[in-house]
């Protein structure tokens, strides 16, 4: 029978992870707290949760919201970076915050039902975040028309400076 602080605990691990998108897992051996801190504060400013776990209390509740996948990948020392927003950007920040920190090793990410590995992980941090993408994709759609509005707009503006040209032309045999 769990004691209440761990239910508290796994409580907590259950709120997190039904409220993430994606997750980054990490070992962090080798982190002094100060470095631990300072990962921290700079995934904070993105809206992500990095926080150490423990195996056994977080394959409990993954079992509890039905996560078959999660469980598996809990061995040894573990951090997980929770992350509620846009995967790619989860991806490059967790990857840019432990960049200065090799000791910080990243076992891999789980993305809905999707394992990636670090190739993976690295492949989706280069990915522009969903709004470039979605800004590019309106942008796809909208040439052609604004080409087809120059195109038919260039005989107007010819026919314009045509006037405009006999218009100059017949001032200056006037005057």
């Amino acid at each position: 029978m769990p004691t209440q602080k761990k239910r508290d605990t796994i409580d907590g691990l259950r709120t997190e992870l039904s409220g993430s998108r994606g997750l980054v897992l990490t070992s962090y051996r080798g982190l002094t707290v100060a470095d631990f801190a300072a990962i921290r504060r700079t995934l904070r400013a993105e809206g992500i949760t990095y926080r150490v776990v423990k195996n056994r209390l977080m394959r409990v509740a993954a079992n509890e919201l039905g996560n078959a996948t999660l469980p598996g990948h809990l061995k040894g020392p573990t951090a997980i970076a929770f992350g509620s927003g846009d995967e790619a950007v989860l991806a490059k920040t967790v990857l840019g915050a432990l960049k200065a920190y090799p000791a910080a090793e990243v076992r891999g990410a789980i993305l809905g039902e999707a394992i990636l590995n670090l190739a993976q992980l690295t492949a989706l941090s280069k990915l522009p975040t969903r709004e470039v993408l979605l800004a590019q994709v309106a942008g796809a759609f909208n040439a052609p028309a604004q080409q087809m509005a120059f195109l038919f707009a260039a005989p107007l503006q010819k026919l314009g400076r045509a006037f405009g040209a006999l218009a100059a032309k017949k001032s200056t045999e006037a005057a």
